[in-house]
C-alpha cells in the first residue's frame, strides 16, 4: 500500500494509531509503581515517524509532556548518526531542555524496526516521583533539582546498561519504585512498537511514511483553515505571577501575530529567568502554547506534527520563558501553566467563544511528601491537585480540576496507603467560584494530618510544595469576577509555599485549592442556576442576593423573582 489513501482507508488506520498508543498507555495503568502514575496519570506516551515527526499521543496525553516531546524527540533523532540504532535498543534522558522541563519527566524512547529498516520511534515521558536531589522550589540551580540523566542508551540491543541503572538506584529515596517504573516506559515502548509493526503487517505496508505525510498534510491544512478565520492583527496581554516572598512578581508579555493561515507567539519583553525553580524551558513554554492555540482553533483534529507546523515561537534565551542551564527548573509549572491562559486573555476579543477564564488549577499543585516510616522504611509520593476550572461562553468551569496541565486527583485512599499521612478532610469550597453569567469551578480543602503515636514516636515528614494563586486570584472574563485564591496552613497559620517544610507528629496541614474566573455579568446568571447552585451548596444565599443580585426564600428555598428583579434593577 503506497501513495495517496482513500477518507475510509485513512480514518481507519488512524485511528488504530491511536488504539495503539492507548494500549501502550494502558499498559502503564497496569504496570507503574508510582500512584502518580496509576492514578493520577501523570505521564504521556507517543510515536512519531522514522524522521521524528510526531504522529500519535495518547488521549489522556498530559499537554506539557506531548508538546515538549513533539520539538524534543524530533531534535534526538535528528541527532542520531545512521547506524546509531539497531533492533531492542532504548535510550533514556531527562535533560530538561532536550525535553520537557525538569528533571522527574524521564523520557525512555526506543526505535521500532520493521522488517529489519529503521519506521518510527516510540517513547514515554513519566513523571518519575523521585528523582533525588532537593525536593524545593526555592533550588537556585539545576544541580539541586536532582539526578540529572545525558541522552544515552538504556539498553543496546537489548544489553542493560547495568552502570546506569545502578547510578539510579543510589541517587533516588525509593529504588525500586524507580526502576520500577522505568522498566514499566519499556514495556509501554514496546507494546506500542509490536502493535504497529502488526498493523503494518496487516495492511501489507512497507512503512509508516507514506501514511504519516498524508496525516501531517491534512491536519497542516485544517489548522490553517482554522487560523485563517481570524482577522489579521497583533493580540497582547500579559501577566503577572507571584513569586517567592520578598521578591518582584513575574511579568509574562504575550504578544500573537495572526498572518494570514500562520501565527507567530513572541514573549518578548517577559521577566529574566529567576533565583528559583520557577524557571521554564523553550519546549515547555511551546507546549503550552501550543495547547492554547490548538484548543482555541480546531480542537477536534489530531495532534500530530501538522498541528504545529502553523504556529512558531519566539522566546528571549535568558528570560523567565526560555531559560539558561544551569537554571533550577523543579518548579517550572509554577510559571509555564500560566502562558495558556495569558495566550487565551490575548485572544479574548477575537474568539471570545473559544477561551475560559483564569483556573484554580493553573498552575496545579503538586505535593512532595518523603520521609520514613515507624519501622525505618522510606516513603515519597507526590499528589497534584487541581482547582476551580475558568468558566466560558459555552458554561460553568468544571469543580476540582486540572488545567491546562490535564491529569488526575490522586484517591485518599491511594494516598494513605503510599504514605503514614492520614486525611483528614475534603470538601468543596462554597462560593470559591468566580460569579459570573456562567460561574467558576470550585476550589477544595483537603487537610493533611501526621499521626502521633506516644508509644511509639514518629519520625518528621518533609513536604515539598509547588503551587500558585496564593496573592493573585484567577481573573474572570467579560465582567465576570475573580475565584476565590489559594491557601496554604500549617496548625492554622501560614505556611511557606515556597521551601521545603518539615512537618512534625501531630501536625495539620490544610490546603485550599483556587477557585475558577467567572466568565460573563453575574447579574446576568439565570435566577434558576442560582437557587440550585445554594440548594447544592456551591454559593451561599447571601452571595446570591449579594453578587448574582437572586433572592432566595428562605423557607420554600425558591426564588423570590420580584425581590430578584428589584435587586437586579437597583444596580443599574
Amino acid at each position: 500500500m503506497g501513495g495517496r489513501f482513500d477518507p475510509v482507508t485513512l480514518e481507519i488506520l488512524w485511528r488504530r494509531l491511536i488504539s495503539i498508543v492507548d494500549e501502550a498507555d494502558g499498559a502503564v495503568a497496569r504496570t507503574a509503581f508510582s500512584s502518580l502514575l496509576r492514578d493520577a496519570h501523570d505521564y504521556t506516551c507517543m510515536f512519531t515517524d522514522r524522521r521524528g515527526r510526531e504522529l500519535a499521543q495518547g488521549s489522556f496525553a498530559t499537554p506539557g509532556q506531548s508538546g515538549a516531546m513533539a520539538l524534543g524527540i524530533k531534535k534526538l533523532v535528528a541527532a542520531l548518526a545512521e547506524g546509531d540504532c539497531r533492533p531492542a535498543d532504548v535510550f533514556i534522558t531527562n535533560d530538561p531542555w532536550a525535553l520537557a522541563g525538569h528533571l522527574n519527566d524521564v523520557c525512555v524512547m526506543s526505535p521500532i524496526f520493521y522488517r529489519e529498516r529503521l519506521t518510527a520511534f516510540t517513547a514515554c515521558v513519566f513523571h518519575h516521583s523521585d528523582i533525588g536531589g532537593r525536593v524545593s522550589s526555592d533550588n537556585h540551580d539545576v544541580f539541586e533539582d536532582g539526578l540529572f540523566i545525558p541522552f544515552v542508551k538504556l539498553y543496546d540491543g537489548g544489553v542493560a546498561n547495568e552502570a546506569l541503572l545502578e547510578t539510579i538506584r543510589w541517587n533516588v529515596r525509593t529504588p525500586d519504585e524507580v526502576i520500577g517504573d522505568i522498566r514499566s516506559q519499556i514495556a509501554a515502548n514496546h507494546v506500542c512498537a509490536q502493535k504497529i509493526c502488526r498493523m503494518l503487517e496487516e495492511n501489507e505496508m512497507d512503512g509508516l511514511d507514506d501514511l504519516a505525510d498524508e496525516i501531517i498534510e491534512r491536519t497542516e491544512q485544517s489548522m490553517r483553515q482554522a487560523i485563517a478565520r481570524v482577522p489579521d492583527l497583533v493580540y497582547r496581554a500579559e501577566g503577572i505571577v507571584e513569586q517567592t516572598e520578598g521578591k518582584d512578581d513575574v511579568v509574562i508579555k504575550v504578544a500573537v501575530h495572526v498572518k494570514g493561515d500562520s501565527i507567530e507567539v513572541d514573549l518578548d519583553g517577559s521577566s529574566p529567568q529567576v533565583d528559583w525553580g520557577g524557571n521554564v524551558v523553550f519546549n515547555f513554554t511551546y507546549a503550552y502554547v501550543f495547547m492554547a492555540m490548538k484548543s482555541m482553533f480546531d480542537p477536534e483534529i489530531p495532534n500530530n506534527e501538522g498541528c504545529a507546523l502553523p504556529i512558531s515561537l519566539k522566546a528571549p534565551e535568558g528570560s523567565v520563558v526560555n531559560c539558561r542551564f544551569p537554571a533550577a527548573v523543579a518548579a517550572r509549572m509554577q510559571i509555564g501553566h500560566f502562558i495558556t491562559e495569558i495566550v487565551y486573555r490575548a485572544m479574548a476579543p477575537a474568539l471570545p467563544h473559544r477561551v475560559l477564564a483564569g483556573s484554580g488549577g493553573t498552575p496545579a499543585t503538586m505535593n512532595v511528601f518523603y520521609g520514613r516510616r515507624q519501622d525505618g522504611r522510606p516513603f515519597h509520593s507526590v499528589i497534584i491537585r487541581g482547582g476551580g476550572m475558568g468558566a466560558s461562553a459555552q458554561g460553568d468551569g468544571n469543580h476540582v480540576y486540572i488545567f491546562p496541565a490535564n491529569g488526575a486527583n490522586t484517591p485518599a485512599e491511594i494516598f494513605e496507603s503510599d504514605t503514614p499521612l492520614i486525611v483528614e478532610k475534603r470538601e468543596l469550597l462554597a462560593d470559591s467560584g468566580g460569579p459570573g453569567k456562567f460561574k467558576g469551578g470550585l476550589g477544595r480543602r483537603v487537610v493533611f494530618r501526621i499521626p502521633d503515636d506516644a508509644h511509639a514516636p514518629r519520625p518528621p515528614v518533609n513536604l515539598g510544595i509547588q503551587s500558585g494563586r496564593l496573592r493573585y486570584p484567577p481573573e474572570g472574563l467579560f465582567g465576570g469576577m475573580s475565584g476565590a485564591r489559594a491557601k496554604f496552613l500549617v496548625n492554622d497559620r501560614a505556611g511557606d509555599p515556597y521551601g521545603l517544610t518539615r512537618l512534625q507528629p501531630g501536625d495539620l496541614v490544610t490546603m485550599d485549592a483556587a477557585g475558577g474566573g467567572g466568565y460573563g455579568d453575574p447579574f446576568e446568571r439565570d435566577p434558576q442556576l442560582v437557587a440550585e447552585d445554594v440548594l447544592d451548596g456551591y454559593v451561599t444565599p447571601e452571595s446570591a442576593q449579594t453578587l448574582y443580585g437572586v433572592v432566595i426564600d428562605t423557607v420554600t428555598g425558591e426564588v423570590d423573582l420580584e425581590a430578584t428583579r428589584s435587586r437586579r434593577q437597583s444596580r443599574g
